[in-house]
């Protein structure tokens, strides 16, 4: 009787997908390079970066502590890297990574993340399409004195609840072939 190889199967959807465009882009290399390496860490800012993008793409209501919930059973390995597993994308590093963001600046680093986007898939641009969304979050966010980098207020809410705070969050698209 012929012996039969161990499989694993695994359910990617779009990831697979969205991981390679990320790749070719080099979000990774580009953010840890502005970031620069923290010590002792095991998954680097521009890691994390790439695995809230992938989670945001289909797991959107859920809270930051329920992160790493979201990876269970898809192949961290070959979507973000050798030695990543769920448990090490837990809320406290995805907590760090926000804050390692803020502190080179979103706008500046969104623009070089655009930059290499348009680089690595040469595209026309005769129009971008916009579009927003927002979130609404739970707990107490009290301000540290400093200027705050994301302002939490209550407004409108398609989520109806109108008694949360939220954030909103935009993205633009390439006329040509949607590409954010």
């Amino acid at each position: 009787m012929a012996e039969t190889p161990d499989l694993q199967v695994y359910d990617l959807g779009h990831l697979g997908l969205v991981a390679g465009i990320l790749d070719r882009i080099g979000l990774v290399s580009l953010v840890d390079r502005r970031v620069g390496p923290r010590p002792g860490e095991k998954v680097s800012t521009g890691v994390a970066l790439k695995a809230a993008v992938l989670n945001a793409l289909g797991f959107l209501s859920s809270p930051l502590y329920l992160f790493g919930h979201f990876w269970e059973g898809k192949p961290t390995e070959w979507l973000l890297g050798k030695g990543i597993t769920p448990d090490l994308l837990n809320d406290d590093r995805m907590g760090r990574m926000l804050d390692s963001l803020y502190a080179v600046g979103v706008t500046e680093l969104f623009l070089e993340v655009a930059k290499e986007a348009h680089r690595a898939f040469a595209f026309p641009v005769r129009a971008l399409h916009v579009d927003t969304t927002s979130f609404h979050v739970h707990g107490r966010y009290e301000g540290t004195g400093e200027e705050e980098a994301i302002r939490l207020v209550r407004g409108y809410s398609r989520d109806h609840r109108p008694d949360l705070r939220q954030w909103v969050m935009g993205l633009v698209c390439a006329d040509t072939g949607g590409i954010p």
